[in-house]
């Protein structure tokens, strides 16, 4: 895994007009594995067979959360309201993001739920985590949909713009990432059978059928959720594929994919750089694919990582990650490289022709904008103006 996380220390760094994401539906994808899982049967809602094409966005932010090594641990209306608009120099409010990337790699905290990843290869503190069980699971869907804070939090934000800006064209779409259903419960294990139980069995994911049920499960408790809630602002907008390369669940992804598919649901990949499969995100059946330049974070990789990102991203049809995180601070020197991000975006042609997905660390959109240095309030608003008047984004 390539893209950073915040916490007590930082891993090693990983991390429509002419846009590739496919919107219309596609065949069930060959798999690279001998392994083949059973096709699934989708029972869509009324509001997805109701779409003339699968869900997508212009403007795709992450938002961890789930972990209790996070701080602050719950996405509020308060820290929210700053990814749904922007307020310019000149007192002028836009809409900001219109899609909400929820996911959680690991729960590393002291307590209940302690000691668990929710993707393969994952360590806190250079100790092991086991893997995440179906309770687990359970307990992410409870803090996404929690009333006062995560999707309940952004539904309120939204209502709120709305009363002042008019509602958008479309609903804030929130993207929900789907934990990686892996194969042994610790490390040093060959335990497979850990996970819980679906429908009264026991699941064990030495076969692949039942990872795929697994991740069937969540989605679909997903969907009920968004279902029984029935938002005014907010809708699902699709699911993302947590594990950011394809070598351990290549054999499923396919399956996944065509299910999603079958629910007119976008299914979405942001794999780093020269990750396995990253090129082939289109065979696994993969709605729209990010490719993380992993540039951002170690000065030691130099800005032709950029230009290279640009380039692969374009011969492999792929969208962009812009990736930032507190060092892009004026006091720890690391905001040149930020820029870099928007400078290589704009030269190759992404930030008028793509769709775009950022990393922002925890929130570090926040730390810029609350920052007491005008060069952090500089860059925070260079960087809204950046994502703001994007050529492609729809009438917000």
């Amino acid at each position: 895994m390539m893209r950073p996380f915040l916490s007590t220390l930082l891993l090693c760094a990983f991390a429509l007009l002419s846009t590739s994401c496919s919107e219309e539906k596609h065949a069930s994808p060959p798999h690279y594995k001998p392994e083949t899982p059973d096709p699934l049967t989708a029972e869509p809602y009324d509001w997805e067979s109701a779409r003339q094409e699968v869900p997508s966005v212009t403007d795709l932010v992450l938002l961890y959360g789930g972990g209790h090594h996070r701080d602050p641990y719950a996405w509020d209306a308060e820290r929210l309201s700053d990814y749904v608009t922007y307020t310019d120099t000149d007192g002028k409010t836009h809409w900001l993001f219109d899609g909400f990337l929820l996911l959680e790699i690991m729960d590393p905290a002291v307590g209940e739920g302690a000691g668990v990843k929710f993707a393969n290869g994952y360590t806190y503190n250079n100790q092991p985590l086991r893997s995440a069980t179906r309770e687990d699971w359970q307990r992410l869907i409870d803090y996404y949909f929690a009333d006062e804070t995560g999707i309940g939090a952004l539904e309120q934000v939204v209502a709120t713009a709305a009363a002042t800006l008019g509602e958008p064209a479309v609903k804030r779409r929130v993207v929900i990432s789907i934990p990686e259903p892996i194969l042994y419960r610790d490390v040093d294990s060959k335990v497979t059978e850990y996970w819980g139980s679906v429908d009264g069995r026991s699941l064990d994911f030495s076969d692949v059928n039942d990872r795929v049920r697994a991740c069937q499960w969540f989605i679909d408790t997903v969907r009920a959720e968004f279902d029984r809630r029935n938002y005014a602002h907010v809708e699902l907008g699709g699911f993302y594929w947590l594990a950011e390369k394809a070598s351990d669940t290549s054999s499923i992804i396919g399956t996944v994919a065509a299910y999603l598919d079958d629910l007119n649901e976008s299914f979405n990949w942001i794999p780093y750089f020269n990750a396995n499969g990253a090129r082939q995100w289109k065979t696994y059946g993969f709605h729209c694919a990010y490719l993380q330049p992993n540039y951002f974070f170690s000065e030691s990789v130099p800005e032709s990582r950029l230009d290279e990102a640009c380039e692969m991203a374009a011969a492999a049809e792929m969208q962009l990650e812009l990736e930032f995180d507190d060092n892009a601070l004026n006091s720890r020197g690391m905001a040149y490289r930020l820029r870099d991000y928007m400078s290589a975006f704009r030269r190759h042609g992404v930030w008028s022709d793509k769709r775009l997905a950022y990393y922002q660390g925890g929130q570090s959109l926040r730390v810029l904008k609350n920052s007491s240095d005008p060069a952090d309030k500089e860059l925070y608003h260079e960087f809204c103006q950046f994502v703001v008047t994007c050529p492609i984004r729809t009438a917000q």
